[in-house]
């Protein structure tokens, strides 16, 4: 029996669409429902769908008057604030594309996206890093509050299949790649909101992230909405120590966050008493099956897990209605098809219960378009009508796939993939150092940090590095350590040994 799991194809998308009307649908037949709350300790902010769809379309026909027209892209460069998914609906209303980036990323970083991408406006607040080009229409949060007094664009609908959005992943090659979506990636959320979330209009789903990830983006804000469900949002000021209180007062039934978060949480378990709470969801790196255990103990609900990745959305989970067991990722969801391939290069699925690669079919409507000018680099990630994902997994004969690691050396930083190419090409620049090397450490149980092993002639001050690295790479893909060696691991080849960069650290430690 063969390692693939067709689940039958999924509903197919209205030929006339539009993904932020299809986000915002419930705003004329419950306008006045709870569509979102930003919760803070000391008080907190509600938008009902009706302020937040005018909100969205207001904001829409500010942009047209600007000049800009369908097609144009619109980086958005905002904090943690309700205007980011404001702005991202507004320029998918009116068939603009936008570009969420994180507030993290440095200058050096932004520009590379604005060459790459030319886009015709940024919307940027005075608290992040903007491009060094001025080449553009800029937009401020003054701007966003002035549209308010604008009458409300209409929404503009078509080809599901054209382009909705771009987000940026790192890749393999080193340098972040532009993944761009249709409209449809929307559509094919909806195999997850049921087989993943179980979620309902009477949710009230509270997301750990911030407004600018794409984790929140989707689970946390676009896909509550699409139900009519209430999203919930931290404040900024708030603190993972106080998520506890926050999810008990505003009744939470669904609880969305990283791994990281759940351990944190489960260290002081006396705070969490959450007698709404239906169950938790995970994704951005593979849950620990202790944490899970640790927390169904605490809680008494379960955590469900999920698997996607920014070329595809979710496609492999668990969920009440069909959970797995404990350790595995998730089963194929109802309207995917997925195989595990073999790393020999073929395109027919291995035997159930082999290890291979993971792989979703091509027509999967939340598959990406393809790489943003890489052809060839968009091909290189298909093998036949597979497109790879480079994560490595068996699955049983019932769809339970259970996750073995990647095909590569890319590491998870809170949730976000990393290439360790493009963290070593910044640090490379850095005039003291020879040769640089990165990797992901494991520091205690459940617990993993990039470190970075450098060649040099004398060690550098470790300020001096951490300095260099602020100043170039944004926060998360920033190495947490610093070790100087006298030469880096190499094979027989001479190419980097990278799985050898741990033993350097244990000749240090020991």
């Amino acid at each position: 029996m063969l390692a693939l799991f067709d689940q039958g194809p999924s509903s197919p998308c209205p030929k006339s669409f539009n993904m932020a009307a299809h986000v915002l649908e419930f705003a004329s037949p419950d306008p006045e429902k709870i569509a979102l709350s930003v919760l803070g300790v000391h008080g907190s902010k509600h938008w009902t769908y009706h302020a937040l769809t005018s909100l969205v379309r207001r904001t829409a026909q500010g942009f047209l008057d600007q000049g800009l027209v369908a097609g144009d892209k619109i980086l958005i460069r905002l904090g943690n604030t309700v205007d980011f998914p404001v702005v991202y609906l507004a320029a998918l209303a009116v068939d603009m594309i936008p570009i969420p980036t994180s507030p993290m990323l440095t200058t050096p970083e932004v520009d590379k996206i604005v060459l790459e991408l030319c886009p015709k406006a940024v919307v940027i607040a005075d608290s992040v890093a903007g491009p060094t080009s001025q080449d553009h229409i800029t937009i401020t949060p003054k701007d966003i509050e002035l549209y308010q007094n604008n009458k409300p664009a209409s929404f503009v609908f078509g080809d599901p299949n054209r382009v909705g959005y771009i987000v940026y992943t790192s890749g393999t090659s080193g340098q972040p790649r532009a993944v761009v979506h249709a409209h449809r990636a929307i559509w094919a959320r909806q195999m997850m909101i049921k087989n993943w979330y179980d979620l309902t209009e009477n949710d009230r789903v509270l997301h750990a992230g911030a407004f600018n990830w794409t984790f929140t983006l989707g689970t946390g804000l676009m896909d509550p909405w699409s139900m009519g469900a209430t999203a919930m949002i931290a404040d900024p000021s708030v603190q993972i120590q106080d998520l506890p209180l926050l999810l008990a007062q505003h009744d939470a039934t669904l609880f969305a966050a990283a791994p990281g978060v759940y351990r944190k949480l489960l260290q002081n378990p006396a705070l969490l008493s959450l007698p709404k709470l239906r169950h938790g969801l995970s994704a951005g790196e593979k849950l620990a099956p202790r944490i899970a255990e640790h927390w169904k103990t605490v809680t008494r609900t379960q955590i469900y897990e999920a698997f996607g990745m920014s070329e595809c959305s979710t496609f492999v989970s668990g969920s009440p209605s069909a959970p797995v067991p404990l350790g595995a990722l998730g089963r194929v969801q109802p309207g995917r098809r997925v195989a595990i391939l073999p790393q020999d290069g073929t395109d027919a699925p291995v035997d159930i219960n082999t290890p291979g690669v993971i792989a979703v079919h091509q027509s999967d409507p939340g598959l990406m378009l393809g790489y943003f000018n890489q052809a060839s680099e968009t091909k290189a990630k298909f093998r036949g009508e597979w497109f790879l994902t480079g994560d490595i997994g068996q699955m049983d004969e019932t769809g339970i796939v259970t996750y073995l690691g990647r095909t590569d050396d890319m590491m998870n930083a809170g949730g976000f993939r990393v290439s360790p190419l493009e963290v070593e090409a910044t640090l490379g620049t850095h005039p003291d150092i020879d040769a640089v090397a990165v990797a992901e450490i494991n520091v205690k149980q459940d617990t993993t940090i990039i470190c970075a092993f450098y060649v040099a002639k004398t060690e550098i001050p470790k300020e001096t590095l951490i300095a260099f690295a602020s100043a170039n790479l944004a926060r998360y893909k920033q190495p947490r350590d610093y070790i100087h060696v006298d030469a880096l691991p190499s094979g027989a080849n001479g190419k980097l040994a990278r799985k050898n960069l741990c033993t350097l650290l244990g000749d240090r430690l020991g």
